[in-house]
């Protein structure tokens, strides 16, 4: 078994998309329009050939309100890079909000940051790399 899809609870699709793959560089996998409300859009970072994001636009209150606090608040989701100065750079340069400054921890190089809707992440370069 393989973990191959999270869903990523969003406002707009092309706003997502504009953010994932503008200002993060992921590459758009799939968008096809399965109505003329929903549409199925996955993206992911360029090259990986692990899990995607599954962006999925909020259809109700409750999956309204979840948007910005896909975790509670907490870090949901890990942006492993083989380079974090420049992974950090470029997405500083992309206006990227970074909420702290980057920090070495035992596990790697890391700096939490949020997505467009508020959603903290960890830009992370793990140790031994």
């Amino acid at each position: 078994m393989a973990l191959v899809l999270t869903t990523f609870v969003v406002r707009d699709y092309d706003e997502a998309i504009a953010f994932f793959c503008g200002q993060l560089g992921f590459a758009l996998l799939e968008d096809t329009v399965l109505s003329q409300e929903k549409r199925w859009v996955r993206v992911a970072p360029k090259g990986a050939g692990g899990a995607s994001l599954l962006l999925a636009k909020a259809a109700t209150p409750e999956q309204e309100a979840a948007i910005g606090r896909q975790a509670g608040g907490r870090v949901a989701f890990f942006l492993a890079t083989d380079d974090f100065d420049a992974t950090h750079a470029v997405f500083l340069r992309n206006n990227v909000r970074f909420r702290e400054a980057p920090r070495e921890e035992p596990y790697g190089k890391v700096a939490v940051f949020e997505d467009l809707y508020g959603n903290p992440w960890d830009l992370i370069e793990p140790a031994g790399r």
